[in-house]
């Protein structure tokens, strides 16, 4: 959408004006053509269109058990979740001065919860994801950020990201008890059913679906913040329907759907810095650590490039290559949203694409954000309105956001390449079969060299293409490699 296509402004804000603040001077308001209104307006829709994910991010993070049975506490998780996105995007409006907010990435907190932490401790895997920052603010200061951007072909980088879309899917469905796994006593060929025996089996469920219809109905009439009004509606409708029909609190998943006793409440910061940085490396050794932590790193390396230079567009900030203005520092701040969402316990920040609500608004700079990430931080005093949602009432926006996420990208993917087709469906049937994301993006890379050496177009395979697919054989063939070296 161009700037043109945005939502109609006053007729006194069309105007730039002179620079009347020491504000309007800082965030370059009136030579953007914007003005103080219009970004604290662009603020607030931003925030609420992407507030969702201070419920959504405790119930995928909250699902996962370390390799030592332990779970997150959802009121940490909550904290821990507004805090980082906050302060992350308060940063990025400061300093890079862009209405572009970040807050958990979508995709990167699944694979924290379901693939490093069962294999360490939880300390360990945000360990990981701080590394995984780390390694990509070396990246944007060496300037080879881009270069490891462009060495995997544009084909495959969609077809992870729906590969992601999908496997959110998949844990909506799962979490909502729409789908559940059948007992290998059932000897059966069917690893998932509909509900329980094939059937759809109590109120909670009927609250997962049609708070699955209302929301996609929501999206269909481009309503906005329709993620958000989707699951506060049907956390209402959950508290009603538990309060007359007395329902057992398992039956409700993550939490009890009854109104708190108080709605404002001490945030619990319990879960910041409690992060082991090389703990990962003990547990699961050198190799699988290093390709943990490259999952973490590709998993919002592309997703937040793209977000960045979609929602600059959609600006009028970009210039005739598409850049944006202190470009270098939006992508450093990207890498300490990264490493910052580790050491917080809240897994990676990202870019988040909501933020083009507060671009239709009129925001153009970074005041926008300044209000978006002190929205954040006020609602750690609201934690107890997070707590009292049931997984039923959120676990649509997974479903929703794994459909936007596979529309936005599945076209862009070019079908009648079968080098990069085949790749690609490799990628994206991967990771929910295996419910490993790392699977998906290692069949998809392997794949693609392959086929690109079958069909002798070596000179198209960038040499950093190639060192990853290296790293992902011998991911794949360990076992085998540790029995012949007799290594346990």
């Amino acid at each position: 959408m161009s700037p043109s296509a945005t939502a109609p402004v006053d007729a006194s804000e069309q105007a730039p004006t002179p620079p009347a603040s020491g504000i309007d001077t800082f965030f370059k308001i009136s030579e953007r053509g914007s003005s103080i209104s219009r970004e604290i307006r662009g603020g607030l829709a931003t925030f609420f269109a992407m507030a969702y994910i201070v419920v959504l991010n405790p119930i995928i993070l909250g699902a996962g058990t370390d390799k030592f049975g332990h779970q997150l506490n959802n009121g940490q998780l909550v904290t821990a979740t507004a805090l980082i996105a906050g302060l992350t995007t308060l940063l990025m409006g400061i300093i890079g001065n862009v209405p572009i907010a970040l807050a958990a990435g979508l995709g990167i907190n699944a694979v924290v919860s379901l693939q490093l932490a069962p294999k360490m401790s939880w300390p360990d895997a945000m360990g990981m994801v701080v590394l995984a920052g780390l390694v990509l603010m070396v990246l944007v200061a060496s300037g080879l950020r881009q270069r490891v951007m462009d060495a995997i072909p544009s084909g495959l980088r969609r077809a992870i990201a729906i590969g992601i879309g999908l496997f959110i899917a998949l844990i909506g469905l799962v979490d909502s008890g729409f789908v559940s796994r059948n007992p290998d006593a059932a000897h059966t060929t069917v690893p998932l059913g509909l509900g329980v025996a094939g059937r759809l089996q109590g109120w909670p469920v009927l609250v997962f679906v049609a708070g699955l219809a209302l929301t996609f109905i929501l999206i269909v009439r481009k309503t906005r913040g329709a993620i958000l009004i989707g699951i506060v509606t049907m956390t209402v409708v959950a508290i009603v329907i538990n309060s007359l029909a007395q329902i057992p609190d398992a039956q409700w998943g993550l939490t009890i759907p009854s109104v708190p006793d108080k709605v404002v409440g001490s945030p619990d910061f319990g879960l910041v810095g409690d992060v082991s940085l090389f703990g990962g490396f003990h547990e699961v050794g050198l190799l699988t650590d290093c390709l943990f932590v490259f999952t973490v790193l590709l998993s919002g390396f592309f997703d937040a490039m793209g977000t960045i230079i979609g929602v600059g567009e959609e600006a009028g900030l970009t210039d005739e290559r598409g850049q944006l203005p202190g470009m270098g520092r939006i992508l450093m701040m990207d890498g300490v949203a990264v490493a910052g969402g580790g050491f917080g316990s809240a897994s990676a920040n990202t870019c988040f694409v909501e933020s083009t609500a507060g671009v239709g608004e009129g925001a153009r700079t970074g005041l926008a954000n300044v209000v978006t990430g002190g929205l954040f931080l006020l609602a750690l005093v609201f934690t107890p309105l997070a707590e009292v949602v049931p997984s039923q009432a959120a676990t649509p926006a997974l479903v929703v956001v794994g459909f936007l996420i596979m529309a936005a990208n599945v076209k862009e993917i070019d079908w009648g390449d079968v080098t990069i087709a085949i790749p690609a469906f490799l990628t994206m049937i991967s990771m929910p079969f295996t419910y490993s994301i790392t699977n998906g993006i290692g069949l998809g890379v392997l794949s693609f060299l392959l086929l690109r050496l079958a069909t002798r177009r070596t000179r198209e395979i960038p040499w950093l293409m190639a060192a990853v697919g290296l790293c992902f054989l011998v991911y794949f063939l360990l076992d085998p490699i540790e029995q012949a070296l007799g290594v346990s």
